[in-house]
C-alpha cells in the first residue's frame, strides 16, 4: 500500500486512462461486433480519457496537497488547456479530416491518391469532455 501512496499521482491517472480506453474498446466491440485494437490508443469518443486523466490528477493534487499550492494551480491550468484542445483544436482538425476524406473519395473532384484515410476521430464534443472531467473528479475523490 505504501507503493500506491508514493505513486498515486501516476497510478490513478494512468489507471483512469486505461479503464476508459478499455471501456471504449468493449463498447465498440458490442456495437460493431468487431474488435478494434486501435481504439485502446485512439483519440476521440465518449468519454474523453484526456479530460478524465488531467482532472483526476488535479483532484488528487487539490485533495492531498491543497488547492492553494503552485502544483494545484499548474495542474488546473494544464487541465483547462488539455480540455480546450480536445473540444476545440483537435475537434476542428477531425472535422477537416472528415471533409478532406470526402473530397478525396469524390470521383472526378480530386486527382489526389492517398494510401489511407485521414483520422477523423481526433477530438471530443463538449459533452464528451464534461463527462470525462466528471469521471476524473469522482476517481480523484475516491482515491
Amino acid at each position: 500500500m505504501e507503493f500506491f501512496e508514493d505513486y498515486k499521482y501516476i497510478i490513478v491517472p494512468i489507471a483512469t486512462w486505461f479503464f476508459i480506453q478499455l471501456f471504449k474498446v468493449i463498447y465498440d466491440l458490442v456495437t460493431t461486433k468487431k474488435f478494434n485494437f486501435k481504439r485502446i490508443l485512439g483519440a476521440g469518443g465518449m468519454p474523453s480519457s484526456h479530460s478524465a486523466v488531467v482532472i483526476s490528477l488535479t483532484t488528487l493534487i487539490g485533495k492531498y496537497e491543497g488547492t492553494d499550492t503552485a502544483q494545484f494551480a499548474m495542474s488546473l491550468i494544464f487541465a483547462c488547456v488539455v480540455m480546450y484542445d480536445a473540444a476545440g483544436v483537435r475537434r476542428a482538425a477531425g472535422k477537416q479530416a472528415k471533409l478532406l476524406n470526402r473530397i478525396i473519395e469524390t470521383p472526378g473532384l480530386s486527382r489526389v491518391e492517398v494510401s489511407e484515410k485521414l483520422v477523423e476521430a481526433l477530438g471530443h464534443t463538449p459533452t464528451q469532455v464534461i463527462v470525462g472531467a466528471l469521471i476524473g473528479l469522482v476517481v480523484g475523490l475516491i482515491f
